[in-house]
Parts: C-alpha cells; structure tokens; sequence
C-alpha cells in the first residue's frame, strides 16, 4: 500500500516532513516487519497484531507515527479541496463537529475551520512524537506511564481527519482515482485501533458502516 500511496498522491504536498525510525533501532526493525505484513496481501486483522514476544508500547508507537505520515500524506494532498469557504467549521457531516482544545493557546474546546483544526492537529502530533519524554528513541528509555493516554488521544484526532474526508470530500478523493487506496489506509488505521481498543467507540459512530 505504501507504493500506491506513493504513486496516487503527492508527497510534496504533506503538511509536515515524515517522521523517520532510525536505521538499526528496534523500532525500525518492527517498522520494517509491519510494512512486510501489510505488503504481503494478508488479512488486515492479522497484520495489527502484536507480534510474538514484542513491546506492545514499541508496536503502538510506530503505528501512531506511520498513520500520522499517511494521514498527513492524504490530507496534504487533498487540502486545495479543503478550504476556509468550503469547510468553514471542522464537521463530519450535520450531526457532528469537533472543537480545537490544546494546553497552549485554545484552552477551551474551540470551533475552528477544517484547514485551521488540520493545521492545528498536525503541529500538536508532530510535537509529541518528536518527544523524547513521550516517544522515547533511546534504547533502555521507557515509556512514560500515560503514553497510551497520549495516543488514544492522537489516534481519536487523527480518526476525525478521515471523518471529515470521506463525508466531506469523497467525491474529490474518486475524481483522484484513490478511493481503493484511502479505503485501505482507513480499514488498516480501523483494525488497528480496535484491536488495542485506542478509541472509544462513540468516536466511530460517524463511519460505523464503513469497515464492511
């Protein structure tokens, strides 16, 4: 799936540089075996689990850091279709919207545009993953004890990004031709998430139909 995302969208256009693993890490040695698992044609639900004898915070770690690269890869790629006019509040359709809340500046749940929450939610993700604190990199630095709090929480954000997508702007992703291909990503990011149970399932209700 990595080639054809490659090859479907424009990688010139992600909102952030991709997070890289370091060559020689465990965690890129895990990268690599996830990546051969998913090019390998095998069933899905297989491929999100935690192989033998593995870290469960190590596999968590570089699944949120490569969803965070495809889900930047798509929306950067999709955004001339996402605008201030054209998305005015950040919505997966009539029934739901979601606010900006941060430690920083939007204290309080804020209502955004689209591209500004996309803005804001990509910042605030590539700031965690690149902390040390919290996605440690050195061998023997353990996890902190909330890091699965953090990523429930960054993996609920980045859910919202393909709520917004499919009911928002799914006609721009079949004029693309790369429907197969965003529905994959979804299906992959789906089965991991309720495989660890990382998002709460009230946060599905707006694509519950969509894994079948």
């Amino acid at each position: 799936m990595a080639l054809c995302l490659k090859q479907v969208f424009n990688k010139d256009k992600t909102f952030r540089p991709r997070k890289k693993f370091e060559p020689g890490t465990q965690r890129f040695e895990l990268y690599k075996k996830a990546q051969a698992s998913l090019k390998s044609g095998l069933d899905l639900k297989a491929v999100v689990q935690l192989p033998p004898g593995e870290s469960i915070n190590d596999w968590i770690a570089v699944h949120v850091v490569d969803f965070f690269n495809r889900i930047n890869l798509i929306y950067g790629t999709m955004s001339e279709y996402c605008t201030e006019k054209s998305c005015p509040i950040m919505s997966g359709g009539l029934k739901y919207e979601y606010r900006w809340q941060d430690d920083s500046k939007y204290k309080k749940p804020t209502k955004l545009s689209a591209p500004q929450y996309m803005c804001m939610l990509m910042d605030w993700i590539e700031m965690l993953i690149n902390n040390e604190d919290i996605f440690p990199t050195r061998i023997g630095v353990p996890f902190p004890k909330q890091f699965q709090q953090v990523c429930t929480k960054i993996l609920t954000r980045l859910f919202r990004v393909f709520v917004h997508v499919y009911i928002h702007h799914f006609d721009s992703i079949i004029n693309m031709g790369a429907e197969a291909h965003v529905n994959t990503c979804y299906k992959h990011f789906y089965y991991f998430i309720r495989e660890f149970s990382l998002v709460d399932h009230r946060e599905l209700e707006p694509l519950v139909r969509m894994p079948q």
